[in-house]
């Protein structure tokens, strides 16, 4: 019924739990005969179970606050989302089992992966600076395919588990202190089953003795014995090979053609306003993009004119005069507002000057005239005028098209937009996301090309 909502709840107060006990009783008077939980919440009323989030929940979950109620791992991040100008995070195969082993071990019921399988943020569903591959480091990546070693040794982790699942859930639990940084965790059942953990949390090799014998740790590691006897999986131990996801160029799109989009002037606007109106209220969500036009005759003793802008969205272009002077953009974490100055140059012969601005994320005009005239959808290419395009010459606010036919085989198709720099892009009228390359990381690649 929430989640995570105890991250924010201090900042409301005592109206922060007020809403916690209404939420919780809305929901169990609902009635829907199944329970409820809420995520990262140590204090869910009962009977709302409060389960964890995060990558090592073995360690960070202090359990259910309640003795009637089981301990459940909602989230067990398998990576993270990435934004643009930041690399992918990658977990270890081996990271994920010993924390997986970990809360099981400490009498965990229930273990849910996010992400199991990454995805695509399709059309304009990510979320602020979220690259449009979503969880791709996870076991089965953004197309489905299967990553190994990740995918092959959860799966001999979840086979062990399971042979073993009805002592670990009858069985009486016991922790015994086997070194100075190893435990063994033993659950015994009254009809005789045993199951033991074997952890070491030394950065080395351990040597530890258990039920009178000897075992061999290995460094960082946990040793599932279902037997009590027996080492059948170590978490470090990886037996699943290696894969690397290769991509192969099926066809050269080289015939592309395009359509420059317009730059509105002030008088073209469709909304005039005294005051800069908020981005997203003003478009309705319904585009990234929004102008900010004015006009002005310039100060004829300012010999070096500066434009300054303030931002809160993403990206801003400037344009004078219907002439491209520069851009800026944020970032996931960087300042905000981020700050947008460039030179311009000015009209001096007493006429006018326009100024637009498009805010992505005063006259104002609502999105791109490609996007009124949905240019993205066959049925309406020829509502303008294509001319050849040379993609080798940057220009903003261009549209490029071309026909290809689909390429044989049944694996995933994906486009390379290597060499673009920041939009959508569509396929048959569908939105398959947003790129941004010209984004680079710290390292000097984009964050996703493919």
């Amino acid at each position: 019924i929430e989640n995570e909502y105890g991250n924010i709840e201090a900042a409301f107060h005592e109206k922060g739990s007020s809403y916690v006990h209404w939420a919780a009783k809305m929901a169990v008077d609902l009635q829907t005969g199944v329970p409820w939980i809420m995520c990262k919440q140590i204090d869910a009323p009962d009977p709302v179970i409060n389960t964890c989030n995060g990558m090592k929940c073995g360690e960070t979950f202090g359990g259910p606050n309640s003795p009637n109620k089981p301990s459940l791992w909602t989230e067990n991040w398998t990576s993270f989302y990435q934004v643009y100008g930041g690399e992918p995070y990658i977990r270890s195969a081996q990271d994920i089992a010993f924390h997986v082993a970990l809360f099981i071990a400490k009498n965990g019921s229930y273990v849910n992966y996010y992400m199991y399988h990454g995805g695509t943020n399709f059309g304009r569903t990510a979320a602020a600076y979220v690259i449009t591959g979503y969880y791709d480091q996870a076991p089965l990546d953004e197309y489905g395919l299967i990553r190994q070693p990740k995918w092959g040794h959860l799966k001999e982790l979840h086979a062990v588990i399971k042979s073993c699942s009805t002592t670990l859930l009858e069985g009486v639990q016991t922790n015994l202190s086997v070194g100075q940084l190893q435990q063994a965790y033993m659950f015994e059942a009254q009809g005789g089953g045993c199951v033991a953990f074997l952890v070491n949390n030394d950065s080395v090799n351990a040597t530890v003795g258990f039920r009178n014998k000897s075992f061999e740790l290995l460094p960082k590691s946990i040793s599932i014995l279902p037997d009590c006897d027996n080492i059948i999986f170590n978490t470090a131990k990886v037996n699943a090979g290696s894969n690397r996801r290769i991509t192969t160029s099926s066809k050269k799109l080289n015939t592309w053609e395009k359509y420059i989009d317009v730059i509105p002037n002030y008088s073209d606007s469709t909304i005039k306003s005294d005051t800069l109106l908020e981005h997203m209220n003003t478009t309705k969500d319904k585009s990234d993009y929004l102008w900010y036009t004015f006009s002005f005759q310039p100060n004829l003793s300012c010999t070096k004119p500066l434009l300054h802008v303030e931002s809160l969205a993403h990206v801003a272009y400037a344009f004078v005069n219907n002439k491209y002077s520069g851009s800026a953009h944020g970032s996931k974490n960087g300042k905000v507002p981020f700050i947008m100055e460039v030179p311009i140059v000015l009209d001096d012969d007493g006429l006018s000057n326009n100024i637009s601005i498009l805010s992505v994320l005063v006259g104002l005009s609502v999105g791109l005239l490609g996007e009124t005239l949905q240019l993205y959808g066959k049925e309406h290419l020829e509502m303008v005028k294509w001319s050849k395009a040379d993609i080798s010459i940057a220009q903003p606010l261009t549209w490029f098209k071309l026909e290809f036919d689909t390429p044989k085989g049944n694996d995933p198709v994906v486009l390379n937009l290597a060499t673009m720099s920041k939009g959508e892009a569509w396929v048959n009228g569908q939105s398959i996301g947003r790129y941004w390359i010209s984004f680079l990381t710290s390292k000097g690649h984009p964050s996703q090309t493919l």
